[in-house]
């Protein structure tokens, strides 16, 4: 079993930034691909970023290229994603996701266990 547990949301000016940390349990979180899916009110959960169980591979969804950056620390069993240049449209709670295989995924359906999310608010 791991647990998944967010930090690091909050409410943020358009074009500021925040650095969002997942904290896993479990003794094998280097063999998980990982991920951070975001919800915003009345919307359908997205997938945002992912990267698999080295770190060496990562992927994002369009609109966020340039501005997020998905990372990981296997030694601190832990997650990031550095949000940059935020806009109003990024307002939604994140969620972090781990998938019981190394590689990476945009679906959804492909992440075992997720976190209860972090909320993050940008205002205009």
């Amino acid at each position: 079993q791991v647990q998944l547990v967010e930090s690091g949301g909050g409410l943020v000016q358009a074009g500021g930034s925040l650095r969002l940390t997942c904290a896993a349990s479990g003794r094998t979180f280097s063999s998980y691909g990982m991920g951070w899916f975001r919800q915003a009110p009345g919307k359908e959960r997205e997938f945002v970023a992912a990267i698999n169980w080295s770190g060496s591979s990562t992927y994002y969804q369009d609109s966020v290229k340039g501005r997020f950056t998905i990372s990981r620390d296997n030694a601190k069993n832990t997650v990031h994603l550095q949000m940059n240049s935020l806009k109003p449209e990024d307002t939604a709670v994140y969620y972090c996701a781990a998938r019981a295989v190394g590689g990476t995924s945009y679906y959804s359906s492909d992440y075992k266990y997720w976190g209860q999310g972090t909320q993050v608010t940008v205002s205009s």
